[in-house]
């Protein structure tokens, strides 16, 4: 006899998928950090080009593109961060550039959004920054693009708009660690299985927003991403 729970959990977050009628349900999300040189610059960071290196946050704590939600409690300087999102479509591990992409599903645009000042304050004092990062509809997921419909190709733009401002404005070609190099040092240290979630990283331009402000962005050939705050 299998026991009752005490109580019921959240669904997880399930991301639409561009001409499909099923959905991509998300279990892990992975970050990648300081991606982009001139957005590491801008925080006063130098990049580690020995290895990327990567935080996590909770598929529970995502929301759709499109959803409203309240400015975050206990800070007073919430970023935006636009990033391209891969989703995994095969377990890996372990897996070599010459087949790390063959485990992706799809991509698509993500917010990673980030309480600054507590980010900053955790990470000055050697502490994890899951207060600033990890936080309630921290994570703005758009529709997924199947990788047969869409590449990463160096020249896609990827920007971010807040209030129809342009603040972030650059191209793929930034990335430090290429999307099958970060599949495969990834890979060294997780089961990467379908369901998996990797935020690759943000160019310069991040900056705070504030209630009533409406966020907006995209990468080339992918569905746009929104967030309006409140």
């Amino acid at each position: 006899m299998i026991p009752d729970s005490l109580f019921s959990l959240p669904d997880p977050i399930s991301i639409p998928v561009e001409g499909e009628l099923s959905t991509y349900p998300v279990g892990r999300i992975f970050c990648v950090g300081r991606n982009y040189a001139a957005h590491a610059a801008e925080m006063g960071n130098e990049v580690d080009r020995e290895a990327s290196f990567y935080f996590t946050k909770s598929a529970l704590n995502a929301v759709l593109s499109g959803a409203t939600v309240p400015y975050p409690p206990g800070t007073e300087n919430f970023h935006h961060e636009m990033e391209l999102a891969v989703a995994i479509g095969k377990p890996v591990f372990r897996a070599t550039r010459a087949d790390a992409l063959d485990a992706v599903y799809g991509y698509g645009c993500s917010l990673d959004m980030t309480r600054r000042d507590l980010q900053v304050r955790e990470r000055n004092k050697q502490r994890p920054w899951h207060l600033g990062k990890d936080l309630e509809n921290g994570t703005v997921l758009a529709a997924l693009t199947r990788k047969a419909d869409w590449s990463p190709d160096d020249n896609k733009r990827i920007y971010h708009n807040a209030n129809g401002e342009t603040r972030q404005d650059a191209t793929l070609e930034e990335l430090i660690w290429k999307i099958d190099e970060v599949i495969c040092h990834l890979s060294g240290y997780y089961h990467l299985r379908p369901g998996d979630l990797i935020l690759t990283g943000t160019p310069v331009g991040v900056g705070p927003v504030l209630a009533g402000d409406f966020l907006e962005g995209g990468i080339d050939g992918l569905q746009s991403i929104s967030l309006s705050l409140i």
